[in-house]
């Protein structure tokens, strides 16, 4: 694992938006920005997870993490703006995204893949992606280290049978990111990567694997090391890049 040792302030003054932020690596991810002095916004679609994520850190570090429900399913480009709003009135920038949230969906083959479902992972994992990051770019330019964290997965960097939508999702999520991240190279100071967790101890894990003992699988919170380099002043060296939280050397790029 990544040997890193972040100092306790290094993301005093930012403000960073997680989706998903109520279980798993969101979960994690919240608490531990927070606890390097960040400011977070935790999304999500079930309040009372979100609700018990904003209590842990409110112990810990009072002040820093708001709450702002949002159900990537039946969010709408409205809804997207109504939170950019949001952030404008209370920020003066956005200085990090963390897109953490996805759905699994059924594994079968692409035969059988119902198509309702195949939708509805879709909207959640890329176009609900694509939206949110249009309408939170303006401010995250207003920052002057932006960052933008796409959730990848080995199965959307290499297609495997009867992972269905939720491998061609991660393989569109890794085109978003390339598109954007080019897009930005030269006009923004907004860096742009994605980054593949592996396999980690959530419930998405335990629902793809459910006869896995859940103790042979790394926690979320053994990838944060990662997570705040990234969205961290040293993160501003990786662009465009499509990285591996378990092999994470920032020395190869």
């Amino acid at each position: 694992m990544f040997d890193y040792q972040p100092a306790s302030n290094l993301l005093d003054n930012k403000t960073i938006l997680i989706t998903g932020a109520g279980d798993g690596i969101g979960r994690a991810a919240a608490v531990s920005f927070a606890g390097h002095g960040a400011s977070v916004i935790l999304a999500g679609r079930t309040v009372s997870r979100l609700e018990e994520v904003y209590d842990e850190i409110e112990a810990l570090n009072p002040g820093r993490a708001i709450i702002h429900p949002l159900d990537l399913l039946t969010a709408g480009e409205e809804d997207f703006k109504v939170l950019a709003n949001s952030i404008d009135e209370q920020f003066a920038c956005l200085d990090g995204v963390l897109h953490n949230a996805a759905q699994l969906g059924p594994r079968s083959p692409i035969e059988h893949y119902p198509y309702a479902q195949w939708q509805e992972l879709m909207q959640v994992n890329v176009n609900a992606a694509f939206l949110l990051t249009r309408a939170l770019l303006a401010a995250l330019n207003r920052s002057q280290s932006g960052r933008l964290l796409f959730t990848a997965s080995s199965v959307g960097r290499q297609g495997r049978a009867y992972w269905g939508a939720y491998s061609v999702s991660k393989f569109a999520v890794e085109g978003l990111m390339q598109v954007l991240a080019d897009e930005l190279a030269n006009t923004s100071a907004i860096r742009v990567n994605s980054i593949n967790p592996g396999g980690t101890r959530t419930r998405m894990r335990a629902a793809a694997y459910p006869a896995e003992n859940p103790a042979t699988v790394p926690t979320p919170e053994s990838l944060m090391p990662v997570y705040l380099y990234l969205m961290g002043p040293q993160g501003e060296a990786l662009h465009g890049q499509a990285l591996d939280a378990r092999s994470f050397d920032p020395l190869k790029f």
